[in-house]
């Protein structure tokens, strides 16, 4: 097989491993809860750490490949990212389970970056298109198979194979990328910005899990306001930080072009809320209405084949619409399906119920989509690795408030009412929470130009694009 082909479908193998687990373990989280002696709400905590990790470590990823080597830093991953997995399969307890995300989360923080520039510097520029295609397709098949076969696997087997499964698909993926993958470099070595990265990781760290276990007793309260405010603290001065630094970890001058402000900020307030569904709809089928995470995964998956539907009208509907019309009124209609989770717990049927969650799937993946293209739109070609790195935080920052803010939602319920027992309408709330959330983006997509990222749906002239890049007509 020729390398252009080879290569993305070598790196597939290891992005399909991140993609599946990260929506397997979602079905999974009411039997993990139950086997460990916990909560299924403060699982919450396993899902943050991971998205924590992924957000901390991602900025340094690119600087990591261009000092060792993209292949030595890639297969590095693909042994971290296992090892997680093992001690996820092993962990007796909350707290042992919580490391073992976050290992595995800072082996995925490598993963699809580093693979994204191995295809950059291996593949010749007019086979790039088809390289990422066959590079991303785990990103749809993963989350496709993920709800149904971690259902099937937790019922009629044990919730540790799901974490298991990930050892051989490793060691291919390893074995592969020994063989057929170049080490390649970066021309010249910048000096890496390691007092950014920590206050970033404080920061982010601080902020998000300290929001994610208030409440929940798992630290002494005093830890947790610790933690908060240390967040706070060392975020602050990452800001000043940042302004006097020449090469910032996290370049947050680039938040001075609307489109990618939009993205960030707007994308982050809709990400909170629709990251949060993952997490709350299979407690609400397994523990509302007593479903096994089978019959529950397979419900969810409905939410994938609606994401996987509209890939064929994504380009009509911007080229039409634009950017600032599609991103202002679909964050209202996907919020408004999110809310709808409400109406699950009300006792819908459950064809209706699959319905829902595939309409969903379809406005819930053109939201993400326009959101990841409209980033990009006015950002120069030598500021896209630090735009990434930008992006990627924000999402993975926002998702894990998401699913923080949601168990929030429901523990004040359970609190309020007086009861430890969850029932489906406790859950009530919680959708209606993180849909208002969702829906507040509608604002800041409002304020975009009318004729934001028009350039990329219209195909204008390249040197009128490039103007307009560099502020110039």
């Amino acid at each position: 097989m020729k390398r252009q082909r080879l290569v993305p479908l070598i790196v597939a193998v290891a992005l399909f491993m991140e993609n599946m687990d990260s929506t397997v373990i979602s079905t999974s989280l009411p039997a993990i809860a139950v086997d460990i002696g916990t909560n299924p709400l403060a699982l919450k905590l396993a899902i943050t750490s991971y998205l924590l990790a992924l957000a901390i470590f991602i900025p340094a990823s690119g600087w990591m490949a261009d000092r060792f080597g993209a292949r030595t830093v890639f297969s590095a991953a693909i042994v971290v990212f296992v090892s997680g997995s093992i001690a996820c399969a092993f962990s007796q307890a909350l707290e042992h389970f919580v490391v073992a995300r976050f290992l595995q989360g800072m082996g995925g923080a490598m993963m699809t970056p580093v693979g994204r520039l191995i295809l950059v510097r291996t593949v010749s520029r007019t086979e790039l298109v088809r390289a990422m295609a066959l590079m991303t397709t785990p990103a749809v098949i993963g989350p496709l198979l993920g709800p149904p076969l971690g259902g099937f696997i937790t019922t009629y087997l044990s919730w540790h194979w799901i974490f298991f499964i990930n050892v051989p698909i490793g060691l291919i993926g390893f074995v592969l990328v020994q063989r057929y993958v170049e080490n390649v470099r970066g021309e010249e070595q910048a000096r890496f910005d390691f007092v950014g990265m920590i206050l970033v990781g404080i920061g982010v760290g601080g902020l998000a899990f300290g929001a994610s276990v208030l409440g929940l007793g798992f630290l002494p309260a005093s830890v947790v306001v610790a933690l908060i405010v240390g967040g706070a603290t060392s975020t602050f001065a990452y800001v000043l930080h940042a302004r006097r630094t020449p090469a910032p970890v996290l370049d947050l001058s680039l938040l001075q072009l609307p489109t990618l402000r939009a993205s960030v900020a707007g994308g982050s307030l809709f990400r909170i809320g629709a990251g949060a569904m993952p997490f709350l709809l299979p407690l609400l089928l397994q523990i509302g209405f007593h479903m096994t995470p089978f019959q529950s995964g397979l419900i969810t998956f409905a939410t994938a084949i609606g994401a996987l539907s509209n890939k064929a009208v994504i380009a009509r509907v911007l080229a039409r619409y634009g950017f600032r019309t599609v991103l202002t009124g679909n964050a209202l209609i996907a919020s408004a399906f999110v809310a709808a989770g409400a109406v699950f717990a009300l006792g819908l049927p459950v064809p209706a119920i699959i319905l829902t969650l595939l309409v969903s799937g379809f406005f819930r993946s053109l939201q993400f989509t326009s959101l990841n293209i409209i980033a990009f739109a006015d950002v120069d070609p030598a500021q896209s690795s630090r735009a990434t790195s930008l992006v990627s935080v924000a999402q993975q920052l926002s998702m894990s408030i998401g699913v923080a803010a949601g168990a929030f939602a429901v523990e004040t319920t359970l609190r309020l009412k007086g009861e430890p027992t969850m029932t489906a309408s406790d859950f009530i709330p919680a959708f209606l929470v993180v849909a208002a959330i969702a829906a507040s983006s509608a604002v800041l997509f409002a304020r975009l130009p009318a004729n934001a990222g028009a350039e990329l749906t219209r195909r204008r002239p390249v040197t009128e694009r490039a103007d307009r890049s560099s502020g110039v007509g």
